[in-house]
């Protein structure tokens, strides 16, 4: 008689890696208790510093299987895996697994997951929102509406706004721009992408037109960048590709501010022809005399398009659901790839 194969069932050792400020901002009592209840985790032990003389982390390092980590997670160099000889993988309650995950990890063989995914909800769904605000010209007709105080003629003072039929092109088929696409299925909108390593079929199947950059940037009528943060991609938006941008059009930026060249943006916003929706730039805090805070035409917000207050919680959940996956000998539903880790944020 034949046996289906029955997945084995651990409590993993697991040790959290993380600042006190990412802990007490992620982990709430819940999640701890969740977490508790799939691994074995003294929940007193916080890892901050793989280097510290202290005899109960090294006793917890040298005993994990799993690290839990996140936001302040130190380098996971040889130094700090010398200490972890069984350590067979890494659980990321967070996005980007660069700060922290270095080639010594990918030589031993360590599994990592992480939760950019998770992540990627909340900032598509600001950059969706900006859209379709800019469209709708909401600044200047605030404005307007502001220093009027009274009934304002639309159809006179904004005769082409709304998003109906409009052109929206998204910088990056990353998991963010792919979530944008998503997003954007239900409205009335030609979406155009941009992307290297996107194919026609793959482009099919998003429904969206595939274009170089010049076009894209030429033919919007609101462009966002999701593309990652590379050497290549360096002032992608420069003084030539702004320059390309239609009249009116709005440049949104939620992913990393070196994408665009601060200085030609601010030339073409200071005269009222771009408009912007910036959650990054270059510097990350701008100085406080940047006109980009006060020009009418352009909303900063600091670093909030991604998981913030209870989209946190989010965070949590998803890591918890990857290490829950490990204990039952199931392969992490979010893996990070190696090979294409350079391709990412």
């Amino acid at each position: 008689m034949s046996h289906s194969a029955t997945p084995r069932v651990t409590r993993p050792r697991t040790v959290l890696a993380m600042s006190g400020e990412t802990r007490a901002a992620i982990l709430a009592p819940e999640a701890l208790d969740r977490l508790a209840r799939v691994a074995d985790l003294d929940p007193r032990l916080l890892v901050t510093d793989f280097g510290a003389d202290d005899p109960a982390q090294r006793t917890g390092l040298h005993e994990a299987e799993v690290l839990f980590t996140g936001w302040g997670c130190p380098p996971l160099d040889p130094a700090a895996l010398s200490a972890m000889p069984r350590l067979r993988a890494v659980v990321h309650a967070a996005g980007s697994v660069k700060h922290h995950i270095t080639q010594d990890v990918w030589d031993r063989g360590i599994a990592v997951s992480t939760a950019a995914t998770a992540n990627a909800f909340p900032v598509a769904e600001y950059t969706v929102a900006a859209i379709l605000f800019a469209n709708k010209n909401i600044l200047e007709s605030a404005r307007v509406y502001r220093e009027a105080r009274s009934r304002v003629n639309l159809l006179e003072r904004f005769p082409g706004v709304g998003n109906y039929r409009r052109t929206v092109g998204i910088v990056g088929a990353s998991r963010i721009g792919r979530r944008v696409v998503e997003l954007l299925r239900p409205y009335d909108l030609r979406v155009l992408v941009h992307d290297p390593y996107l194919d026609e079929a793959d482009a099919r199947t998003l429904g969206v037109e595939p274009t170089g950059l010049d076009t894209l940037a030429a033919e919007s009528d609101v462009v966002t960048i999701h593309a990652p943060e590379l050497p290549s991609t360096r002032h992608l938006f420069d003084a030539p590709r702004l320059a390309l941008m239609r009249d009116g059009a709005t440049l949104v930026n939620t992913a990393r501010g070196s994408l665009v060249d601060t200085e030609a943006l601010v030339k073409e916003a200071a005269t009222g022809r771009l408009n912007a929706v910036l959650d990054h730039t270059e510097p990350e805090v701008l100085p406080a005399d940047s006109p980009l805070y006060d020009l009418p035409n352009v909303l900063l917000t600091p670093h909030i398009a991604g998981s913030q207050g209870g989209e946190l919680h989010r965070l949590a959940d998803a890591a918890v659901d990857e290490l829950e996956r490990y204990a039952h000998g199931l392969p992490f539903a979010h893996a990070v790839d190696p090979r294409t880790l350079h391709q990412q944020a």
